[in-house]
């Protein structure tokens, strides 16, 4: 019988709970330690694990003091981007064989490609926390376009309504640095998009954006568009508004709506997760069979990304969202607001 693998995680905040949530409930899996620099949580996330599990989670503020208590396979990072470099350079010289860490990965293109120039000889393998592409509505619609059920794809829009930025204490709620990114909407939300698109339709030759903000009590965008045009024709847009919302009992779920349209016919993701099929030339639209667990965040996407991982560590199947490709949704991202700024296309 293998040993389970062992997880640390570095961080005890809002999203961070996601991730540990998802440690405890996946098979061959110890969490060894968190790592949390707010002591004023530990007693909190103490009783999170002990409540949920059997382990005994060593709760600290030191990750040098977290990896020396086991062997520890992966170290998952769940802090503020400004972080991200110093922890992953860290974690490497401590001899760990894998490290997730979570977007906006470094903050910036710039200085996730310098961590990828320092790091890129260590026999680590650094995977970026990309957990959209994992949500289970578009594995399933991934799964149709790999059967050509579409035929030739011609148009794509997601449309964000996730309705959490109206007023003078949007986001305050949840997640209150949202309002001084200078560069919110595609950075944050965005950027999850671009990884979804490249996913499911590949990667795109040009793009055109148009960004700006609605809501004068943040700092960044929180609203416009960008397009992806790629070879075959196809054009797939992703249109955002934070101040809008769509029809849904939790507009978290999918935070909006997708279409997909192609020469067969189209595929309509709806606000509740469920996923329809139409032909050309049809009227009715048929449910496209798929099944998902409402659990933490968009449809378990957290648990299903490091199940992810698991899979690749147990038995060597294929890996997503390396830092070696995901650096090219940063180079992306960087050109979307380029575009913008310019009100000029740009080839990719």
């Amino acid at each position: 019988m293998q040993p389970d693998i062992g997880v640390v995680v570095v961080g005890g905040g809002y999203f961070a709970n996601f991730q540990i949530n998802a440690w405890l409930r996946l098979a061959g899996v110890e969490l060894i330690a968190i790592v949390e620099t707010d002591t004023t949580k530990h007693a909190l996330l103490k009783e999170k694990v002990s409540s949920n599990s059997s382990s005994d989670t060593l709760v600290t503020d030191s990750l040098k003091q977290a990896i020396s208590v086991s062997n520890v396979d992966i170290v998952d990072i769940a802090t503020p981007p400004s972080s991200h470099s110093a922890l992953i350079t860290e974690a490497i010289a401590t001899g760990c064989n894998y490290i997730i860490c979570q977007k906006p990965f470094c903050g910036t293109q710039a200085s996730a490609i310098e961590l990828h120039e320092k790091t890129k000889d260590s026999t680590c393998e650094i995977i970026v926390h990309e957990n959209f592409r994992f949500q289970p509505w578009y594995r399933a619609i991934k799964s149709e376009l790999n059967k050509n059920v579409l035929g030739e794809l011609l148009q794509a829009t997601f449309r964000l309504r996730p309705g959490d930025g109206q007023g003078a204490d949007a986001y305050l709620a949840r997640q209150p640095y949202f309002r001084d990114m200078k560069n919110f909407l595609i950075h944050e939300t965005g950027v999850h998009y671009i990884d979804v698109f490249r996913y499911l339709f590949g990667e795109p030759k040009a793009l055109s954006a148009e960004l700006h903000r609605l809501n004068p009590a943040i700092a960044g965008e929180d609203a416009g568009h960008f397009i992806f045009y790629f070879e075959n024709g196809l054009r797939a847009q992703f249109d955002g508004n934070r101040l809008l919302d769509h029809a849904a009992d939790n507009t978290r779920l999918t935070l909006g709506e997708m279409l997909i349209e192609g020469s067969h016919g189209s595929i309509a993701l709806y606000g509740n997760g469920d996923l329809l099929q139409r032909r050309f030339g049809e009227k009715d639209w048929n449910q496209i069979p798929y099944s998902f667990t409402d659990n933490d965040f968009g449809g378990d996407c957290v648990y299903h990304t490091q199940k992810h991982v698991i899979d690749h560590l147990q038995f060597n199947t294929p890996l997503e969202n390396r830092i070696d490709d995901y650096l090219r949704n940063l180079e992306l991202e960087s050109l979307v607001y380029k575009a913008s700024a310019s009100q000029t296309r740009m080839e990719c």
